[in-house]
Formats: C-alpha cells, structure tokens, sequence
C-alpha cells in the first residue's frame, strides 16, 4: 500500500471491530501472527511493518523516519483501509507509535494497549544522552552489518528472558532480525528512537479512552514505567504476566492472545469501519 512516496506492507486478516498492531525495532508484522490468529473469528486485524522494517520501504531519507510522519502514514494507511476509528496494540517501538498517534489523533483510536512500551524520557537531558546513543548503534549497524549487530542485539539484558525459548522460536527471531536492512534501523533508530519523540508523560493525565499496560514481571524497568504511567492516570490498568520478559508476545503468545481478547470485550470495542 503506498502512502505518502513509501511502500508499506499491510496485511489484513479476519472480521469484526479492527484491531491495529505495530511491532518493535527489528521486527515486523509476522511477528503478531500467532496472537492475531487467535483474534480473526471476531476482529479484523491490521498488521503494519512500520518504516524501515520488513517489507516496507527503507529509505535513505532520515526525515521519513520522524515520529510525526510515521503517525501521519499511519493515518493515511487507516483511511486507506475505510478505518474511522480502531483499537492500537503496540510493542515496545510501536507502542511509543501508537501512544504519539492516540495523543495526537485521538478520533482514531479508541483503546489502547501498550506492551512494554513508554511516553518517552521525561527530560532533555535524557532526551539528548539517548539520542547520543541511539546515534552510535545506528552508524554500528551502518558500519558492521546485520550479523554483528544481532549478535549483540540479541545478548543485550532486555532479552535475556528469549534465551528460555525453545531453539526453533530463537532460530526464527534471529532470522527475522538478520533479514532487516541496515539503512531501516539505523534511520528508525535516529528519526523515532526514544530520545528522538517528545516526552508524553505530561499528557497522560488527560487521556479518557481506555489505556491497558502490559508488562512481564521480569521486566523491571517496564514494569517500573507502567507503574509511574499509572500514578499520572488511575484509570489505566496494568496486567503483569509472571515469568515473562520484554517481549511477552513472544515468550507467552498464547496467554498474551487470550488477554488482549478479554481486554478487546472489556473495552467495549465499536466497529470502526
């Protein structure tokens, strides 16, 4: 589907309310593909790979990446697609994505569930370390290749929880991973990183559609995210799966299928076509 001079592959699947998944930093739509197969009897469900990612285009073009075009692409998909309005499940990357488009495009969204995910840094100081950071790995990447920055991707502590996983699932991960194109990440990590997107954490307070955080109990730093998100908007509501890391739709598809559709009937989900 072409919007805005980018190619962006979407798939749609399924019947009923849409349902919208946004993967994180090196993934892509498929990855959703066990829980969206559990969701299609009753939901249509809208996998996206985001810019930079997948069978989207990679272009060199860093402002393409920006957190405000990847949002206005994704409305211009929406519209597309004859969606008005939908449900947003986003992990990690895709959940700072989907947060920035219910902040900013709040008629388009009406309930979000965030996995693992963050309104940003909350000071520029952080803003500017992070994006310092974010910076250096992107020109690794640039630098060394797909195979070397996996190869550390993959032992970084946020996912160390995967190493558990049986060794056919951590073969297709690393596949995945490896398939991604450096010039993708490496503009994603700088146009839409962390330090890269405005800090949110002062607009929590005012945001009334229903919010659901997800967090793995083995995931300190999201767990301790999801809490402080919690005291800025007592209505949000924050399940913890035990034993589970970062990336919980992975590490407990099931479980984490079966959640979201108990939370899709909760929160009263409308047929937004």
């Amino acid at each position: 589907m072409r919007v805005n001079e980018i190619d962006y592959f979407v798939n749609i699947k399924g019947d009923g309310p849409p349902v919208v998944f946004l993967h994180g930093f090196t993934g892509d739509s498929e990855t959703w593909n066990g829980v969206t197969d559990q969701l299609v009897q009753r939901f249509t469900c809208v996998t996206i790979d985001l810019i930079g990612h997948g069978r989207t285009d990679a272009p060199p073009d860093l402002e393409k990446y920006r957190m405000d075009q990847v949002v206005k692409d994704v409305e211009s998909i929406l519209a597309k697609c004859g969606i008005t309005e939908a449900t947003f499940v986003g992990y990690s990357m895709g959940g700072r994505v989907a947060l920035h488009l219910a902040l900013t495009h709040p008629h388009l969204v009406s309930h979000l569930i965030l996995e693992s995910a963050s309104p940003g840094l909350l000071t520029e100081e952080e803003r500017s370390a992070r994006r310092e950071k974010d910076a250096a790995l992107a020109e690794r990447i640039l630098l060394h290749g797909m195979e070397e920055f996996v190869n550390f991707w993959e032992d970084i502590p946020l996912f160390e929880t995967q190493k558990r996983l049986p060794a056919t699932v951590q073969a297709e991960i690393r596949q995945g991973r490896l398939g991604q194109r450096p010039i993708g990440l490496a503009n994603s990590l700088k146009g839409m990183g962390t330090g890269s997107q405005p800090s949110w954490w002062g607009h929590l307070s005012a945001m009334e559609i229903p919010v659901d955080l997800l967090v793995g109990e083995l995931d300190e730093k999201f767990v301790g995210i999801a809490k402080r998100m919690k005291e800025r908007n007592p209505s949000f509501t924050i399940t913890s799966f035990s034993g589970c890391g970062h990336a919980i739709h992975v590490e407990e598809q099931q479980k984490f299928g079966t959640m979201i559709e108990d939370l899709l009937h909760k929160g009263g989900n409308t047929n937004g076509f």
